[in-house]
């Protein structure tokens, strides 16, 4: 008996499509994802191409999804910045807002949030944060599109879930949002020029404490929330449990790439690797690496922003363990393992 249909909104990203592979692995379900582009990894759904900021195309292209029973959404409008408010309610809009009306079969809805829900991109702030906390200063396009699902649900059968993650590390080619793929590249293009693999940030950020999550691990969150009836209605943090600080992490990743100890030397990424292009593709002709946009490989304004962290950000995770969902990952493995994908798929060298 199929589990159900489930649509997956931005499901070429590193969330999504790691939800995709969840669904995947469990067996039972009719999966469709979203995206503007065709499917660039693995997978048996099927998806359907559309600009979710365009209302008309959404209502036409979306038209025949009578039959859904769950939705993920995972999509991500321009950068991470709290403030982009419109573009990215219009995601949840054209999305969750179309499919609802003609899906009398609809269940639940599992909408991703991130640990700016709690204020981490102000700076300091309370930590351990915890899923009762109140909301803080506005705007912030979690909250609007956590609203727009209140709304819309409200006197209906099904329900929603939230899940927020902070820091989502992954192996997934072409997101520059990702804070494995750039370590490996600054390492890489360090270790190439014989340079030492300093630490970029400042040094209250190089002892700050953090938690990451892994890609998988959420997607398997994520796919277990959907079906767990005790879910409804409730938000969950989600990340490693295992907590980090960069100094604990470094010489570790120093190790792996084979680089010169570096000192915490404050910079900006943005300006050293921005003209790295050339370094990087004689890097790939060198070890034969796949084609890969150098743009693609990392954000390096998103880097400056992490490694720029000077406060603690502390998610906690015991109401997710108490309500059954209990997978844990050690974060400095899980930097090795995401460090030995990316060597095997040839997106960086192998030694």
């Amino acid at each position: 008996m199929a589990k159900g249909k489930a649509v997956v909104v931005g499901g070429l990203g590193m969330i999504g499509r790691n939800i995709i592979q969840a669904l995947e692995a469990e067996g039972g379900w009719d999966i469709v994802g979203l995206s503007r582009r065709p499917a660039n990894f693995e997978t048996k759904a099927t998806f359907i191409s559309v600009d979710l900021l365009d209302n008309a195309q959404a209502q036409e292209k979306l038209s025949g999804l009578t039959d859904v029973t769950h939705i993920f959404f995972a999509g991500l409008s321009g950068g991470l910045e709290a403030e982009n408010v419109d573009d990215n309610l219009a995601l949840v809009a054209n999305s969750a807002g179309v499919i609802e009306p003609i899906s009398p079969t609809l269940e639940r809805v599992i909408l991703v949030q991130g640990g700016k829900y709690y204020g981490v991109h102000l700076g300091l702030h309370k930590t351990p944060s915890r899923e009762t906390d109140p909301r803080t200063l506005p705007p912030n396009f979690y909250y609007a599109q956590q609203d727009f699902l209140a709304d819309l649900q409200k006197g209906k059968s099904w329900n929603y879930t939230c899940l927020r993650p902070e820091a989502v590390i992954g192996h997934a080619e072409g997101i520059p949002l990702n804070t494995a793929s750039l370590v490996a590249v600054y390492a890489c293009v360090c270790k190439a020029m014989d340079v030492p693999l300093n630490f970029p940030g400042p040094e209250a950020g190089f002892t700050a404490y953090n938690k990451f999550v892994d890609a998988r691990l959420l997607g398997r969150c994520a796919a277990w929330a959907a079906q767990n009836p005790a879910c409804a209605g409730e938000a969950f943090n989600v990340t490693n449990v295992s907590g980090m600080r960069w100094c604990n992490l470094w010489p570790a990743f120093t190790e792996y790439f084979g680089c010169r100890p570096g000192t915490v030397t404050p910079m900006k990424l943005g300006d050293f690797m921005g003209d790295m292009g050339p370094v990087w593709d004689d890097i790939a002709r060198d070890h034969q690496l796949k084609p890969m946009a150098y743009s693609d490989l990392g954000d390096w304004s998103f880097a400056d922003w992490n490694f720029g962290r000077t406060w603690d950000t502390i998610l906690e995770d015991t109401k997710r363990l108490q309500y059954g969902f209990t997978e844990a990952i050690d974060t400095e493995q899980n930097f090795i393992e995401i460090f030995d994908d990316m060597r095997s798929a040839r997106v960086i060298p192998a030694g």
